[in-house]
């Protein structure tokens, strides 16, 4: 718990410092993240993706959670090499190394590329006006009762409304969004 609080303060102390917002970490807040890992416990969730790694914050907290259900390896993936490599140096000192698998690549590339229905969970925390030109995909990786959680859905409004919308138009999902933070978007799959 303090190597969180650690990366935490530290990511809020760097973006506050940083003008260019594409160098921030933008870190989940710590309220998002434990609730986050609460509902992935409890979902039994066993195979995750998350695109957005930045410094590995939310990354130990998912890791913990598929760790703590006997899952697989998380997939985090991030175009900032820079980031992947202080992510991984993160993720040691929380004992995660060997829990996660980091990628320098493309987000809407690598879901491209999974499999239909391998994931019981996908987080989004990336570029969000990007989202809606990944779909289907960001749908068509989850199993059914699988779980898609996008982040910033109220703070950043009008960046996610195309992705929500085509969400909407699907009529695959049933979705909530919790107030949380700067707000979640949770759509589960629904099966059939």
């Amino acid at each position: 718990m303090n190597l969180l609080r650690s990366l935490h303060r530290e990511g809020v102390e760097h973006d506050a410092a940083q003008d260019d917002r594409l160098l921030r970490r933008r870190n989940l807040e710590p309220e998002s993240a434990a609730l986050l890992a609460v509902v992935l416990r409890a979902a039994g969730t066993r195979a995750m993706a998350e695109i957005g790694t930045s410094n590995g914050y939310s990354t130990i907290w998912f890791a913990d959670a598929l760790r703590a259900n006997g899952g697989e390896r998380l997939l985090s993936v991030d175009l900032d090499g820079r980031a992947q490599r202080e992510a991984a140096e993160n993720l040691g000192r929380a004992g995660l190394a060997d829990r996660v698998e980091l990628r320098e690549a493309d987000g809407g590339a690598v879901l491209r590329e999974l499999p239909d229905g391998r994931l019981d969970a996908l987080f989004l925390d990336s570029e969000r006006p990007e989202y809606a030109g990944w779909w289907p995909h960001p749908l068509r990786v989850l199993r059914p009762g699988g779980l898609l959680i996008v982040d910033n859905v109220l703070s950043h409004p009008g960046e996610v409304a195309d992705f929500i919308g085509l969400i909407e138009a699907d009529g695959g999902c049933t979705t909530t969004t919790a107030p949380v933070g700067k707000g979640l978007l949770l759509a589960v799959r629904n099966p059939g």
